[in-house]
């Protein structure tokens, strides 16, 4: 265990040190949120009144979108990881005392948070001092708050198993670039990232509710929103658990059938 502490140390300290990239990465986030934020407005003010969520609880769920992009955005590929698979120099990683899924995992963990930290607080900070409908409100309890961190630390393991499931697949193609862009596409939408699930059909968004898509980004700023509450509540954080344990055991055997199959040139 401590090897993979001093790995996610490593990995974790190194993106902390991309300070100039985090500041452009918070002012284009601001620039996005306020943006969006003004396209519902302009929907409401049109007379579209059936929005699922009241405003306030939409204004939390895209800047809470917006602090938090870099722990559930798929587009954040880990570009070490792709350079092994792609050129071979796996092989220096399988020569490691250590158990490949799960350095790649904390690795892939520590990347995506040292960006989250970095990003989230001035986003967070700016977001409270808006003034209604356009700020970031508080949940409506301490228990509320709870289960959003609850609900936050298992989305994010099911963005991270998620990821893995890409990593280990692209053992069985000859150019993954495609294969990256399809699942990019797929997810951001079926995760919430283009919008809200609660603004989707109901059989669709029912379906996704109960895929892995559902329990990434779409729970826990939901449940921040105060939109899951009761049975709702447990039962989303139930299907978080089950998608993060069904998707890191088959990612794990995804990735040991690649590795059996996988050919390193030059010997």
């Amino acid at each position: 265990m401590k090897k993979y502490l001093s790995f996610f140390r490593v990995r974790f300290l190194t993106g902390l040190q991309y300070r100039a990239a985090a500041a452009a990465g918070i002012a284009t986030q601001f620039a996005w949120g306020f943006m969006t934020l003004l396209l519902y407005r302009a929907f409401a003010r049109a007379g579209y009144d059936r929005f699922p969520l009241p405003f306030e609880s939409l204004s939390a769920y895209i800047w809470l979108q917006q602090a938090f992009l870099a722990l559930f955005a798929v587009w954040f590929w880990d570009s070490d990881i792709l350079e092994m698979v792609e050129s071979g120099s796996v092989a220096y990683e399988l020569c490691r005392p250590t158990d490949l899924y799960t350095m790649w995992y904390v690795k892939t963990g520590a990347a995506r948070l040292s960006r989250a930290v970095l990003r989230c607080a001035p986003i967070l900070l700016v977001a409270v001092f808006l003034p209604a409908p356009f700020g970031l409100t508080a949940p409506a309890s301490a228990l509320q708050f709870l289960a959003f961190l609850l609900s936050l630390t298992l989305g994010f393991g099911v963005v991270l198993a998620f990821g893995m499931l890409v990593y280990a697949a692209e053992f069985f193609t000859v150019s993954p670039a495609g294969l990256r862009v399809l699942v990019v596409a797929l997810v951001d939408f079926c995760q919430g990232g283009l919008l809200p699930l609660p603004f989707l059909p109901a059989a669709l968004r029912t379906a996704l509710e109960w895929s892995p898509f559902g329990a990434m980004q779409n729970a826990p700023l939901l449940v921040y929103s105060g939109f899951l509450t009761g049975g709702a509540l447990l039962r989303t954080l139930g299907l978080q658990l089950f998608w993060l344990l069904a998707l890191v055991l088959l990612g794990r055997l995804i990735l040991a059938r690649g590795l059996r199959r996988a050919v390193v040139q030059g010997g």
